[in-house]
């Protein structure tokens, strides 16, 4: 079995002792049930790299760990993609957001659109962005990432567009006449447009075109939201990234 993952905010020096703070420490005691002598990998979402920590104190209330080797991890994708995400209701979120972070995206900005179905504001909108930075960090403990993408601060779709970028432009649309593998452009950063249930709407769509977003299909069916961001990330990584 190999050694846990864990993702702690903190700088790792080797042959420190530390404590793991109470998220670390909730989820190896609680959790994963681990003792005196075990083995921990921590990586601090900031650096390309991990640390292998040894458990050296184990009590009730805190865990003390020991920094022993560190090692450099290069499993980025060379294509940046900043995913522009219509919220969707309930658990397709959530398992939108977790494989988009295996699939090697960077950034994940959730949008309100007209047809996004989802009323959140003030403190419920806060702890929603931070249940899903969450969900976030546990797809990278999981698939080996060390650098943790940001769940940006959820806006309104005509804010997205309005932001500057060098980055390609592409959105998701079922009536579009080229496809990702099609694209003539090279890109090293793309912002990808994924619409909620129900799709954007006719206006939205003629938004994002005059902000020089390109319209792109996956093929002759409509896909739900979540099947559409993942399949575009997965075509994009095979066209521009390191998808094989």
């Amino acid at each position: 079995m190999s050694n846990p993952r864990i993702y702690q905010n903190s700088i790792f020096t080797l042959n420190e002792t530390m404590a793991l703070n109470e998220n670390a420490f909730g989820h190896v005691v609680r959790v994963l049930r681990l003792v005196k002598g075990d083995t921990i990998i921590l990586f601090n979402g900031k650096e390309a790299c991990q640390y292998s920590a040894k458990l050296v104190e184990v009590s009730k209330k805190a865990v003390l760990v020991k920094i022993i080797h560190h090692e450099e991890v290069n499993n980025e994708s060379p294509l940046n993609i900043h995913l522009g995400q219509g919220i969707s209701r309930g658990d397709r979120m959530d398992f939108t957001l977790q494989k988009a972070v295996e699939l090697g995206v960077n950034k994940i900005t959730p949008l309100f659109t007209e047809r996004c179905g989802v009323k959140l504001s003030g403190d419920r909108l806060a702890k929603r962005r931070q249940q899903w930075q969450k969900i976030v960090i546990a797809a990278c403990e999981q698939s080996g990432r060390c650098m943790v993408p940001e769940v940006a601060e959820p806006i309104a779709l005509a804010q997205w567009l309005a932001q500057q970028t060098s980055a390609l432009k592409l959105n998701l649309h079922p009536k579009a006449h080229h496809s990702i593998f099609t694209l003539k452009a090279q890109a090293h950063r793309i912002r990808l447009l994924i619409g909620p249930e129900g799709g954007l709407s006719d206006d939205e769509i003629n938004q994002a075109n005059a902000a020089e977003f390109h319209d792109v299909l996956l093929g002759p069916r409509v896909l739900r939201t979540e099947t559409a961001a993942l399949t575009a990330i997965t075509s994009l990584q095979c066209r521009f990234g390191d998808l094989k």
